[in-house]
């Protein structure tokens, strides 16, 4: 990637290959740190503003952020091995709190999202079904049981 590939008006326009890198990296970060905390039910979907419960897809998320801090250790700079180490560490207390909490714990109910189409024109056509992941079932307690026996404790 080099800065002619990067449209006009670009915040990273006049900014350097190192400095590009470094920010893709972060925004890979965030991405996966996100995508963990909406899996265990601690934020909701962007779109649906639903929660979710699947705490064995939030543990593939973190623990790819564990393998890349082993991966590039020695190779970040300060900001981004500070980033890493902070999105870790919340991932950690959110994930002991998930697979801690009461399964039968509900969430407030989510918020409605706004349409970006005024009225009128979501009147005159049809809305398009959205397909919506569905949310992982409730187990049984004693399958819970079963996997926190066996489960990477953080």
């Amino acid at each position: 990637m080099n800065d002619s590939t990067l449209p006009p008006g670009d915040a990273l326009a006049g900014a350097s290959h190192e400095e590009i890198l470094s920010a893709l990296f972060a925004n890979m970060v965030i991405q996966q740190t996100n995508m963990a905390m909406m899996l265990m039910g601690k934020t909701a979907h962007p779109e649906t503003g639903q929660f979710y419960n699947d705490v064995d897809s939030a543990r593939m998320f973190i623990d790819q952020l564990e393998m890349l801090e082993v991966k590039t250790k020695g190779n970040l700079n300060k900001q981004e091995e500070g980033l890493l180490k902070q999105a870790l560490a919340a991932l950690h207390m959110a994930f002991v709190e998930a697979v801690d909490a009461p399964p039968t714990q509900q969430k407030p109910e989510p918020q409605p999202v706004k349409d970006k189409v005024p009225a009128a024109q979501a009147a005159q056509a049809p809305a398009p079904e959205a397909k919506q992941p569905a949310a992982a079932p409730i187990e049984t307690e004693a399958a819970e049981e079963s996997r926190k026996k066996f489960s990477k404790k953080y």
